[in-house]
C-alpha cells in the first residue's frame, strides 16, 4: 500500500487526528494569507469528523466552507449535503464560518451552473483543504462512473469549476452538482476519508488500476500535483 494511507483503530481516533490536521492547515492559512478555505464532502462518513471539528479552536470567522458536491434537493431535506454541514459542522465554535452552498432554486442543476460557478469563484483559492469521500463504485464528489457528464467534469483543460451531473443510476443518486476535477485539484491538500473493509477493498482496486472512467477517484489518486492522504478506520 502507498505510504499516504493512514489507518486508525476507530472512527473516533481517525476523526480526532484528521480534525487536528485540518485545523492546523486552516490556522496556518489565516496567519499567512488572512483567510482560509475548506471543501467538505457529504454522505454518512464525515459526520463524526464534523462533530469533532466544530468544537475545535480555529479562526472560523475567516474560514470559507463549501461542498465537493450536492444532491439537487432542498437544503432542508434529509440527504442534502448542505443540511449535514449546517447541522453537524456549522455549529459550536465553527458557527461563524462562511458557507457557500451549491443548491439553488433552479429546477435542474444545469440551469444553475453559472450561478454556482460565480459563488465558488468568489471563495479564496487555491483551497487549503479538500475533504473527499469515495463510493463503493469508485466515485468521488459526484464524479460517477459512466455518467454522461463525466468526461467534461474530468477535463482539467476546461475552466469550469462546477458541473451538473446525471448519474447512470439516476433513480438512486438523483441529479447532482459537483466540483470539477480542476476545482478539486485547485487545493493545497486533499484528504480522502473512508471507513470499513468494503471501502478498503475499493481503495485497493482504485490504486491498482488507471481507468478513470471506471473508477473516477483514480483521477485524484493518480495525479502528482497535489498531496493526497487517505484516512481509514474499520
Amino acid at each position: 500500500m502507498h505510504d499516504r494511507l493512514r489507518e486508525f483503530a476507530s472512527t473516533g481516533d481517525m476523526a480526532a487526528r484528521l480534525a487536528d490536521e485540518i485545523v492546523a492547515r486552516l490556522k496556518s492559512a489565516v496567519e499567512v494569507r488572512g483567510h482560509a478555505s475548506l471543501v467538505v464532502s457529504g454522505g454518512t462518513t464525515p459526520g463524526a469528523l464534523f462533530d469533532v471539528l466544530c468544537e475545535r479552536d480555529a479562526p472560523w470567522g475567516k474560514v470559507w466552507i463549501t461542498l465537493s458536491d450536492e444532491r439537487w434537493i432542498a437544503p432542508s431535506e434529509d440527504g442534502s449535503n448542505e443540511k449535514l454541514v449546517r447541522t453537524r459542522l456549522l455549529r459550536g465554535k465553527a458557527a461563524g464560518a462562511h458557507f457557500t452552498g451549491m443548491k439553488t432554486s433552479d429546477a435542474k442543476p444545469e440551469n444553475a451552473q453559472t450561478t454556482v460557478e460565480t459563488a465558488i469563484s468568489a471563495m479564496p483559492r487555491p483551497f487549503d483543504v479538500v475533504l473527499l469521500g469515495m463510493g463503493d463504485d469508485g466515485h468521488t464528489a459526484s464524479l460517477y462512473p459512466r455518467a454522461p457528464e463525466l468526461k467534461a467534469a474530468l477535463d482539467t483543460g476546461s475552466p469550469a469549476l462546477v458541473h451538473a451531473v446525471h448519474a447512470q443510476n439516476a433513480a438512486a443518486t438523483g441529479d447532482r452538482m459537483t466540483l470539477t476535477l480542476r476545482a478539486l485539484l485547485d487545493t493545497r491538500w486533499i484528504a480522502l476519508l473512508i471507513k470499513g473493509e468494503e471501502k478498503m477493498e475499493t481503495y485497493r482496486a482504485a490504486e491498482s488500476g488507471s481507468d478513470v472512467t471506471d473508477m473516477p477517484v483514480r483521477a485524484v489518486l493518480g495525479q502528482a500535483g497535489v498531496p493526497v492522504e487517505v484516512f481509514w478506520s474499520p
